[in-house]
């Protein structure tokens, strides 16, 4: 597919997420461009093989090409919006209408033809709306996360700064704007039973139009290696001792800082633990430098600095061999709408410890699949990172049985079936709950 070209016979998706450095190799790590522009680009690579052209529609600022080619039936195409400035993803729907407005004009120049729109977070929902009403083309929304439970959780967290975190996140416009979109467009699909039921019970959306429909992993990417394999990888890695490993974007919501207060508890128990963290992108902003700094001061206030490496950034050829390599990995974060670095943790056979602040311990049985604690309870997580580092037979079991229920449940190929599914059948992907999700802990091998 060359870059205008539309003389394939094949129906036409439109992926949309306007945040973020959305391209064919993201840049992961940099502001607003982790998981879900992972999400994006992979889902759409597995819509492709299924038989669709994909469209994946972004933004376009600072010197970004108007188009990015990532395989013969996937591109990116960026419109612009709001000047050439990166525009964080709180406050950039104030220049949404410009963006709905441009898209409808290269649409309409290009002859484009779309069998359905899929957008991504609550800004992308909003411009999308606007193209699905003056195409009549059904729009599915994937929130990836929601205003309302990230507010309440903030400011659970945070009592005495409501004011700084509503100046920071614009949380009145963006619930606003999300309850208008969930009663407007074709479906709501969320990705978690937590989310399902907020999308329902909270927002008012009607429960016909509310779907649920987990997040993928690339399984040609994410497997486990032999043990000899697993030697050589940590040779290259450098890692010695029992690793614990966290890695993702510099954010406070990922509860680093709430970890190495975990890992004070884990350090005095297990001898040779070394908790890496690989976080951060390859350039850091001023925000992410500071959380940077703040976690080494912590660091060193706890002296754990011979016990706590920093990592930095990891690349996507690296990142499966990291989960590889680690006798632990911990998925901290003070919120979480899903976790998908979890799942490809389990994947690669990594014993996992995931938190209770999200929808993905929901799916999983304890002591079977992975283990979950409360990041916020220091002695809670610490002991549930303790446990597979004491106890060999217990890790054995968590990186099988993890790395099926990774393979069972959120595979790409998977996720995008259900999608066409819902789309084109209108089966309710929140079926998928009944055999799956809430599992029973005393559920046996």
């Amino acid at each position: 597919m060359n870059q205008l070209s539309i003389e394939s016979t094949l129906p036409r998706i439109g992926m949309v997420s306007t945040h973020g450095y959305v391209a064919a190799i993201p840049p992961l790590g940099a502001a607003d461009t982790g998981g879900q522009v992972v999400y994006v680009i992979e889902l759409s690579k597995k819509l492709a093989q299924l038989g669709f052209e994909v469209d994946i529609w972004t933004r376009r600022f600072e010197d970004q090409p108007e188009i990015d080619i990532v395989n013969e039936r996937v591109r990116v195409i960026r419109v612009p919006c709001g000047g050439k400035k990166f525009i964080g993803k709180e406050y950039l729907v104030d220049h949404l209408p410009e963006w709905s407005e441009n898209a409808l004009r290269f649409i309409a120049k290009h002859g484009l033809k779309y069998h359905f729109f899929n957008s991504h977070y609550w800004d992308a929902g909003v411009a999308t709306q606007r193209l699905a009403e003056a195409l009549d083309v059904p729009h599915i929304h994937t929130p990836h996360s929601l205003g309302l439970w990230k507010k309440q959780l903030m400011e659970k967290d945070f009592p005495d700064d409501a004011a700084a975190l509503e100046k920071k996140y614009n949380f009145a416009e963006r619930i606003r704007q999300e309850t208008l979109l969930y009663r407007s467009c074709e479906a709501v699909v969320a990705t978690t039973p937590p989310q399902l039921d907020l999308i329902t019970h909270d927002y008012g959306t009607v429960t016909e139009n509310a779907h649920m429909i987990p997040p993928g992993y690339d399984d040609n990417r994410f497997y486990p290696v032999s043990a000899a394999s697993r030697k050589s990888i940590r040779q290259r890695l450098g890692f010695e001792g029992q690793v614990v490993l966290a890695l993702g974007r510099l954010a406070r919501n990922k509860g680093y800082d709430l970890l190495v207060e975990s890992f004070a508890l884990v350090a005095t128990r297990i001898p040779d633990a070394i908790l890496h963290l690989a976080v951060g992108g390859e350039k850091l902003n001023t925000n992410e430098q500071t959380i940077l700094d703040e976690l080494k001061a912590q660091v060193a206030r706890l002296g754990l600095e011979s016990r706590v490496k920093f990592g930095g950034f990891v690349s996507e050829a690296d990142l499966p061999d990291y989960y590889r390599a680690a006798d632990i990995f911990v998925l901290c974060s003070r919120y979480e709408p899903f976790g998908m670095t979890a799942i490809e943790a389990m994947a690669c056979g990594a014993p996992t410890v995931v938190t209770t602040q999200g929808g993905l311990f929901r799916a999983i049985s304890f002591g079977r699949h992975a283990l979950y604690g409360d990041p916020f309870d220091r002695e809670d997580l610490g002991i549930m990172i303790v446990k597979p580092l004491r106890h060999p037979r217990l890790a054995a079991r968590l990186s099988r049985m993890g790395a099926h229920k990774a393979r069972s449940l959120f595979t790409w190929t998977g996720i995008a079936q259900q999608l066409i599914s819902l789309v084109e059948e209108r089966v309710s992907a929140a079926s998928f709950t009944d055999t799956e999700w809430d599992e029973p802990w005393n559920d046996g091998d």
